[in-house]
């Protein structure tokens, strides 16, 4: 009964911030003229320019200006996007990391190492301070389409390829090589083949992987579920990690018309989801945005998104890390942004590229700053006008969520460098929020309040408690060993098997 409580208390986390329990960005108006661009990088090498196919900002909030481009003729570029444009210092850095096109890049392990998605059908894994290759992750047969890391433990991730299959890798898991330079290679932990073909597809003569390709893949944030969605139609499939032999469920939008062009499936091009997971956005090939609840997969998109042009698999879109908008490259040269909770309002039009928006992506610690990529070679940086942001009311609770929210090492530094001050003397519910707890006391540190639920209480002064026991039945105990992903701990979060068995 107690392992039931607590498996379910994910799902009621999530639905808490669902209905608003978590911090809301700032709000950006509808006009177009809110964003003002900051200016634009040419992707080139050696005089000759070439396109970009993924763009990616640091997710660390002490890194979150660099934005790092890959290309199709194999390079990794990082920019600075804090830097005036344009101006080569903006270029941080860039190498050649394939010999072929890269089509998707992200960020691990506190920045500190960028992952490199090809289409010479490997992974590799840099360095990104020494632009150095630290590993190379081998198994698929075609080339390597996305990438999506673990939501908690850096060593895990998954990827997707045109070959049909997406795999499950464990970078502790490695050899090292004795014919290239002490880089380590990484098989897969598990590879699912196969995974989107559709009846149609199963039919149709060899050769045409385009149909059976899988084109983007997301960790979950329930830390155990895998969403995937191919070239074939436009069915999102869910899958646990532990049992990867079916499927878990599946979505897709309920396509109801009486001509069969529009009868005729649609693939997905793109997958995204918001920061606390509750979102998933598929960009679908029938020029839409769908999205979903993950709670309620069952009711199909509850909302969809139109007005952009969607004409090839390199026009991708993502949802802004707290739900509030959804920001969309299009085949029409220009980008898109709607309001969530406004889907028949016309969206914001970002106009200024000469060629189809492709890659594009949100800033998640600057507000309102986003980057677009376009086959005109050029990376556009934009930014929305302060003087049409308006803060939204913060509940103290959510208040305190944000304090909990920093870094541990910013933690670290603030506290080694200013004096502390007594926590006890302030309440929790006075706790002011981090932008004008630093515009009134630049200089009092931020402290960290010690915050446990009652179970946590009980567990620690109960006699009879057992600590061996309690030190199993923890997620991150396993998850340091370089065992396999797919026998996790018990007390792992449920998935959403597991949610709708229990409805």
């Amino acid at each position: 009964m107690e392992r039931s409580s607590r498996s379910k208390s994910l799902f009621r986390d999530m639905r808490s911030r669902e209905l608003g329990g978590f911090r809301k960005r700032r709000f950006i108006t509808q006009m177009g003229s809110d964003f003002t661009e900051m200016g634009s990088v040419m992707v080139e090498h050696n005089g000759e320019e070439t396109p970009p196919l993924s763009v990616s900002f640091c997710k660390t909030s002490k890194y979150s200006h660099i934005l790092a481009v890959s290309d199709e003729d194999g390079y990794v570029s990082m920019f600075d996007t804090r830097s005036e444009f344009p101006s080569e210092k903006a270029r941080i850095s860039d190498w050649v990391a394939h010999q072929n096109a890269i089509f998707d890049v992200c960020w691990i392990k506190e920045d500190t190492n960028i992952l490199t998605a090809s289409g010479d059908q490997t992974i590799k894994v840099w360095d990104a301070q020494e632009k150095k290759c630290t590993g190379i992750l081998m198994g698929h047969t075609g080339s390597v389409k996305s990438l999506s890391p673990h939501p908690t433990n850096s060593d895990l991730l998954i990827s997707a390829s045109r070959d049909g299959s997406f795999a499950i890798w464990d970078l502790r898991c490695k050899t090292i090589s004795k014919t290239r330079c002490s880089e380590a290679h990484v098989t897969p932990a598990a590879m699912v083949q196969g995974a989107h073909l559709s009846s149609r597809a199963k039919r149709v003569r060899r050769g045409k992987a385009a149909s059976m390709s899988i084109t983007s893949v997301l960790y979950l944030k329930d830390e155990v579920s895998i969403a995937t969605a191919g070239a074939a139609d436009s069915i999102v499939k869910f899958w646990d990690t532990r049992n990867l032999k079916v499927q878990v469920t599946q979505a897709s939008p309920n396509i109801k018309s009486s001509t069969e062009k529009e009868r005729r499936l649609h693939g997905i091009s793109s997958l995204s989801q918001d920061l606390n997971g509750v979102f998933l956005t598929a960009t679908c090939m029938d020029n839409r945005i769908y999205l979903y609840n993950v709670l309620q997969l069952d009711k199909g998109p509850m909302r969809s998104f139109s007005g952009c042009r969607i004409e090839s698999f390199y026009v991708k879109s993502t949802i802004s890390p707290d739900a509030a908008h959804i920001l969309s490259g299009s085949s029409d040269g220009n980008a898109y942004i709607w309001q969530v909770n406004k889907p028949d309002v016309d969206p914001i039009t970002l106009k200024t590229h000469d060629g189809e928006v492709t890659a594009v992506d949100w800033c998640p610690s600057e507000v309102g700053k986003i980057a677009t990529s376009s086959d005109d070679f050029t990376v556009r940086i934009w930014n929305i006008n302060s003087s049409y942001c308006s803060s939204t009311t913060r509940s103290p609770s959510a208040i305190r969520r944000r304090v909990m929210a920093i870094p541990r090492e910013e933690c670290r530094e603030i506290l080694m460098n200013d004096e502390r001050i007594d926590p006890t003397k302030v309440p929790d519910n006075l706790l002011p929020t981090d932008e004008v707890f630093n515009q009134n006391n630049p200089h009092i540190p931020i402290t960290m309040p010690t915050i446990s639920t009652p179970e946590a209480h009980k567990k620690k002064f109960s006699p009879d408690s057992d600590s061996k026991e309690t030190f199993e039945k923890t997620p991150e105990a396993a998850m340091k060993s370089p065992s396999s992903v797919l026998n996790p701990p018990s007390s792992l979060k449920r998935t959403i098997r597991d949610y709708f068995l229990a409805a």
